[in-house]
């Protein structure tokens, strides 16, 4: 297990259009939400269906396809690695936000 990575994939459908930036440096952002769904059943003998959100982030070239292809709803599967992000609160509180960073991905049928 030597060459362990830091590496997710994910298979969902967008739940927003993408929100996209182009930053002053020239370097482009695209950020987004994608929802994945968990079906199983409880001990019950129940189906349930457990929805999971996560954030997405593509940078320069990724980011500029993202834009043009990423609509809500759309069914996407994303490569990627998992990063973090720590924002400042107003109420003084630090922030954790954890965001897949998207290497690939691949448009979808369904």
């Amino acid at each position: 297990m030597n060459h362990l990575q830091n590496r997710v994939q994910l298979i969902g459908n967008l739940g927003k259009d993408v929100e996209f930036k182009q930053l002053d440096n020239g370097n482009a952002i695209a950020r987004v939400t994608i929802a994945t769904k968990e079906v199983y059943k409880n001990a019950q003998g129940e189906k349930k269906v457990d929805t999971e959100w996560h954030y997405l982030v593509g940078w320069g070239k990724i980011a500029e396809i993202m834009h043009v292809l990423f609509k809500k709803g759309r069914k996407v599967a994303i490569e990627g690695k998992l990063t973090h992000r720590y924002l400042d609160a107003p109420n003084g509180q630090v922030q954790r936000f954890s965001e897949v960073v998207v290497n690939e991905f691949m448009l979808m049928n369904g």
